[in-house]
């Protein structure tokens, strides 16, 4: 059974840095795929704004590249693109300047009744002269929302100037702190695994679970980021946003309600019962690490300092954490999270594993037993397994063989698998803002990542290099294994 498409209000989307890559790649894509599954009531627009000086008839022409670009092979649908481009608008502003604000709001004007979104896929840099602009030009309605693109500051001290920035002109509750993360399918079915099921819960916690373990792997490099990465890091890039809200949503208490405040104020608590890693414990409970040079899916690649200007740096390219969350359901699960760049595969996932059987019947010729873990696949091929220990099947006496339970989205539901982007921007349309990150949440996860930081600078924590295609130096692996345990490498 397919799920049923309920369209949104009639709205303007107005894309600040619509002719860059963001809105290249994923915005406009994600949009048209909304207007052909009905989502869209009319009229609704989407309006490109940035600096490149283009008419509306040269952004459909960009708008129409981009979607023969970065469509699936079947998806270009001519009379559908057609309508799409229709829609599209755009007028040249300056973020620092009055130049081209008239000119937008004139077009607003037109539709001051529908909701009004503004999405700023720009640098943070200009997140506060925009914010002013729109303010001190009288674009904002009762239906204006504004979406605002990670990084959200570069530590605790900026995270909280940007956000009294943005919260100068918009309310907190018109405020959309996007992380991609959360609008895709898995990290969702997370939720439904965890809250729709009466399996599941009662073994959600200390005494069931022996540990977690959070990956999101790349096996890209730097991609043309090597200017905003080098200055940022895996850790800043991220944990302190994407890994830290998996982190949450897999550990966070039953909220009372799929209330957006209520699902919030969970994950909060989380975040603030986050045991402190800092200098006294730093080199215990984290690793560092760079990629060298080595080789790829697509043959031999540069190291990091290669692909520098200069060639010399201390930004870490891969790290691996071991957490703890100080409250009673997680009492001594160790969290084991790890991102980076250049590693083996590209795979996302959650593993949770379940303490072994407290006592095994089976005699030694019916083979070992393998611990029982739940399986949350993020990406490339979201789905879930479940792994128990069954009787391999045949006569001959009892062997035990560990097996999946293996649901593929894509095949359960033969239905495509939208992008996280059309989820998220219809919920900045719907004012549903549970898969976004609240102010407070934003700034309890800096807390815990900057003694992080800090601890690196004091104890002169030096990044360890690993080669390119491998799953990142060994001191990670160490982490995890003088604890008995290993990372789930199987992609």
């Amino acid at each position: 059974m397919s799920s049923q498409i309920i369209p949104v209000e009639p709205f303007d989307y107005v894309v600040f840095g619509g002719s860059g890559d963001l809105a290249e790649r994923k915005l406009l894509p994600a949009l048209y795929h909304r207007q052909i599954e009905g989502q869209f009531s009319e009229p609704t627009r989407v309006i490109g704004a940035s600096r490149s000086a283009l008419s509306h008839e040269e952004y459909r022409k960009f708008a129409d590249a981009a979607l023969k670009e970065h469509l699936k092979k079947g998806e270009y649908d001519e009379a559908q693109v057609k309508k799409f481009l229709a829609r599209l608008f755009y007028v040249p502003v300056d973020a620092r300047s009055d130049a081209g604000w008239d000119q937008l709001k004139k077009i607003l004007d037109e539709g001051k009744e529908r909701v009004r979104a503004f999405y700023l896929a720009v640098a943070p840099g200009i997140f506060g002269d925009i914010s002013q602009k729109i303010h001190d030009h009288k674009l904002i309605t009762k239906q204006t929302r504004i979406v605002v693109e990670k990084p959200i500051g570069r530590d605790l001290a900026s995270a909280l100037q940007l956000n009294d920035t943005i919260g100068r002109v918009f309310k907190e509750e018109q405020i959309f702190r996007i992380d991609h993360y959360l609008g895709k399918e898995t990290v969702q079915n997370l939720m439904a695994l965890r809250f729709a099921n009466a399996l599941y819960e009662p073994l959600w916690n200390a005494n069931h679970i022996d540990h977690v373990q959070i990956t999101v792997a790349e096996s890209v490099g730097l991609e043309g980021r090597a200017g905003y990465y080098d200055t940022a890091g895996a850790l800043r890039d991220m944990v302190q946003n994407h890994i830290l809200q998996l982190l949450c949503l897999t550990a966070m208490e039953i909220p009372s309600s799929m209330d957006s405040e209520a699902v919030r104020d969970e994950k909060l608590k989380v975040l603030r019962a986050l045991k402190p890693i800092n200098a006294s414990n730093v080199e215990q409970a984290t690793v560092r690490g760079q990629y060298r040079a080595g080789a790829s899916s697509g043959g031999p690649v540069k190291g990091y300092l290669d692909e520098l200007e200069g060639g010399v740096s201390n930004t870490e390219t891969f790290v691996a954490i071991k957490a703890e969350i100080g409250n009673w359901r997680w009492a001594g699960v160790p969290f084991y999270i790890r991102t980076g760049k250049r590693l083996a595969g590209r795979m996302s996932e959650i593993v949770i594993t379940f303490k072994p059987i407290p006592h095994n019947i089976f005699d030694q010729a019916a083979g070992r037993t393998v611990a029982n873990q739940l399986i949350i696949r993020l990406q490339p091929d979201e789905g879930v397994k479940q792994s128990l220990m069954i009787k391999d099947p045949g006569p001959g006496g009892m062997r035990l063989r560990n097996v999946s339970l293996d649901m593929s989205f894509a095949s359960a539901f033969n239905v495509r698998n939208p992008d996280a982007y059309e989820r998220l921007l219809m919920d900045v349309i719907r004012s549903n803002q549970t898969l976004f990150m609240r102010r407070d949440e934003v700034e309890a996860a800096w807390k815990w990542v900057d003694p992080i930081l800090k601890g690196w600078e004091e104890a002169g924590q030096q990044v360890q290099g690993y080669t390119a295609g491998t799953w990142g130096p060994s001191q990670a692996i160490a982490l995890i294994e003088r604890d008995g345990r290993t990372w789930h490498d199987d992609i």
